[in-house]
Parts: C-alpha cells; sequence; structure tokens
C-alpha cells in the first residue's frame, strides 16, 4: 500500500484529479462522509487530506510515503524527501512588494515582514544584505501600509491584493509550483511501485499539456 498525502484546497484536488486520471483510482474519497482514509486496496493506493503545510512533515516522518507540496513549503522547511516532479500547476511566485516608489536606503536596515522566514533570509543572505526579519501570520500587505515594514515577501499569484493595497511588486525571489516529494526510506523500499506510480503521473501531465 503506498500512502499518499494530498493538501486541503484547490491544489490537491487538481493533484488528485491527476492521480486518477492516471490510473490511481479512489471512489471513497469523492463519498460526502467525515472519513480521513480513504483507500482502494485494489489499486494499492491509501489517499488522506492534510494541511498544505503539513504534507511535507507527513511524508519526512514516513506518515505517508508520498505527497503533494507546494515548492514554497519545500524551500521555507527543507524536509528531508526526494523531489520526483514538477506537476506544473499551482503556478506562482514568491515576490518581494513595497509601496509603489519605494526606493531602498543603503544606510538603513531593510525591514521585511513574511510568512516565510527562511525564504526571506536566504534570498537577502545572496544579495548580501542585512535585514531586519517581522514574522507575520497573516495580511502580510497591511505591514507597509501602516509603516510596519518596509517590504514584505510573500506569494504572489494575480497581484490584485496588491495594487488594491497601493503596493506593488517589485522582485522575484523564487518561482512556486506543486511538486511530487517522497520519504527516502519508502522511495528505498517501495522503489518499484512510487516509480511505476510517478511515471504513471508524468505521462499523464505530458498528455494534459
Amino acid at each position: 500500500m503506498i500512502n499518499i498525502a494530498l493538501p486541503k484546497g484547490r491544489l490537491g484536488s487538481r493533484a488528485l484529479e491527476v492521480f486518477e486520471k492516471a490510473g490511481y483510482t479512489c471512489p471513497s474519497i469523492h463519498e460526502n462522509n467525515r472519513k480521513l482514509v480513504f483507500e482502494n486496496t485494489e489499486l494499492g493506493v491509501r489517499y488522506f487530506w492534510v494541511k498544505p503545510s503539513d504534507v511535507a512533515i507527513y511524508v519526512e516522518r514516513g506518515a505517508a510515503d508520498i505527497g503533494v507540496a507546494g515548492k514554497d513549503i519545500l524551500l521555507e522547511y527543507s524536509p528531508d524527501v526526494y523531489e520526483l516532479l514538477d506537476f506544473g500547476f499551482g503556478k506562482c511566485r514568491m515576490a518581494v512588494a513595497a509601496k509603489k516608489g519605494f526606493e531602498y536606503d543603503p544606510l538603513r536596515q531593510l525591514r521585511v515582514a513574511t510568512k516565510f522566514v527562511n525564504i526571506a533570509k536566504n534570498y537577502y543572505r545572496s544579495k548580501s544584505m542585512d535585514i531586519d526579519i517581522i514574522k507575520l501570520n497573516g495580511s502580510i500587505e497591511l505591514a507597509p501600509i501602516l509603516g510596519l515594514s518596509d517590504v514584505i515577501v510573500d506569494i504572489v499569484e494575480t497581484g490584485t491584493t496588491l495594487l488594491e493595497n497601493d503596493l506593488e511588486p517589485i522582485e522575484t525571489v523564487v518561482q512556486i509550483s506543486a511538486r511530487l516529494v517522497a520519504n527516502k526510506s519508502s522511495f528505498k523500499f517501495k522503489n518499484e511501485e512510487i516509480n511505476a506510480l510517478a511515471k504513471a503521473l508524468s505521462a499523464q501531465l505530458d498528455k494534459e499539456n
């Protein structure tokens, strides 16, 4: 049995669609109930839904053999997993944004508000910049508006929220998309099954693109 962690929400639903089209169906996952684990014993797959930021933890710790996680989660938490496949959907970008007309002041430490502390630190370290990180958990866009920070580092999809708050993206940090990840031990002991599944997913994605 291959245990598969899917992220709740649009990303997970889209991933499940690809899994099922690739031949790994699971009728019970579509039933209207409160079950947490869904199995197709004939095909040897077991799915479960988890919070998107928890997928990598389930996979790293071996509760799931494989899972679907955004590249942002993998970069932020650096889980000890194998990255097997880029699904090519769930695309967005991690960007630096600021109030319109903002200019860096090289004589002052840059204040950066973000949920993605490690991504922000690594990005500015690569630019040899010393920054003051302000970790927030929600409404990141509010920080520069109220003067809490100079810039924010956050996920940008359409940019509409930024524009509506008189902010604009000024630098792209990294491009983001959904990835298939595997537990290292599972990949060793269930190599044949996991490789077959990854190949089936890749073939299905090629068909769709």
